[in-house]
């Protein structure tokens, strides 16, 4: 589904890509040709409209991605539990307000919403756009926030505003802890860490004592240590930071990385022994790149109990893509 999703958004792509071609080469051709000035204008017009559509396609078009997380640990308390995972705002606005980023969530009917990181962009940082964002968000579900790495390269000045800014608009900003959610009598754990502990011994020291057999939840900003998140208790992980690779090819998958190439960890479900995690394509861009195949993504978890028949043989979890 992914090969084919990825060859029709490449093959619209290409006949805007297409289209600027040939107006350019009419311009060319003609270059030497006497050619009334309405003509060069309508082609100038139409490679305008041309690259300005291939811009809104690939990068103000929104996907929502739904996954099904089953397992033996959920409660009864939490089966069909809804969470929409947004990372990797930046600087991005979709309508005035970010109302059409607020009206898809809204749509997923969350329970909670969480962001995992970088909802700033430590170049063209706009705080008052992220914390309107969020409170707006707050309207529609209780927020949960842990910092990625653009946050740690705030100024102390900004990173202050930020943070004052989140809370005052009614988001729980999770540094380094652990926190349990309470729904019709049953508790699952919620684990939150700065960008800056994601390497250290930090998750270790907060699931140590944990009740392995309550369901876990880690919002971390970065997908690439997935090994050291496995070491601990830790049921789900939900990621960004890698934007899907920005340029996605079919066969291939996306192409820039901070892992280098080819990259193993940017977008979609991965699993380590008893560790699931799903990493979001993000919301926004870094600095100025651009995306190419590879739509800004929310995601949309649905958690349900299920009983051992119900799972794969000698797992006690499963985690399917029911849409993109």
């Amino acid at each position: 589904m992914l090969y084919i999703e990825s060859g029709y958004n490449l093959l619209r792509a290409g006949g805007y890509i297409f289209v600027v071609q040939k107006g350019v080469y009419f311009m060319k051709r003609n270059s030497d040709k006497p050619v009334s000035p309405p003509k060069r204008i309508l082609a100038a017009i139409v490679c305008l409209i041309a690259l300005l559509m291939l811009y809104y396609s690939q990068n103000k078009t929104l996907d929502i991605t739904e996954y099904q997380y089953k397992s033996e640990q959920i409660p009864e308390g939490f089966d069909k539990f809804c969470i929409v995972q947004i990372s990797d705002l930046h600087y991005a606005s979709f309508g005035t307000d970010n109302k059409r980023l607020i009206d898809e969530i809204s749509s997923c009917d969350p329970d909670i919403i969480v962001i995992t990181g970088d909802i700033v962009d430590k170049q063209f940082t706009n705080i008052p756009r992220s914390v309107s964002f969020v409170a707006q968000a707050c309207k529609i579900a209780p927020v949960y926030y842990v910092t990625g790495n653009h946050e740690t390269e705030l100024s102390d000045e900004d990173c202050a505003e930020l943070m004052n800014g989140l809370e005052n608009a009614g988001a729980a900003i999770l540094e380094d802890e652990v926190i349990e959610l309470e729904r019709l009598g049953d508790h699952i754990s919620l684990i939150g860490l700065k960008d800056e502990s994601l390497q250290g011994g930090m998750l270790h020291m907060l699931t140590d004592g944990m009740d392995p057999s309550q369901f876990s939840l880690l919002l971390a900003h970065e997908p690439q240590f997935l090994d050291l998140y496995s070491e601990s208790p830790v049921d789900l992980v939900l990621s960004g930071h890698e934007h899907g690779g920005l340029i996605r090819l079919p066969f291939i998958g996306g192409l820039i990385s901070h892992q280098g190439f080819p990259p193993k960890y940017i977008e979609g479900m991965h699993k380590n022994g008893d560790t699931t995690m799903i990493i979001s394509r993000g919301i926004g861009n870094s600095s100025l790149l651009l995306r190419v195949n590879c739509q800004p993504e929310i995601v949309c978890i649905e958690l349900q109990k299920a009983s051992p028949a119900e799972l794969p043989d000698g797992e006690h979890q499963s985690l399917s893509k029911i849409k993109e």
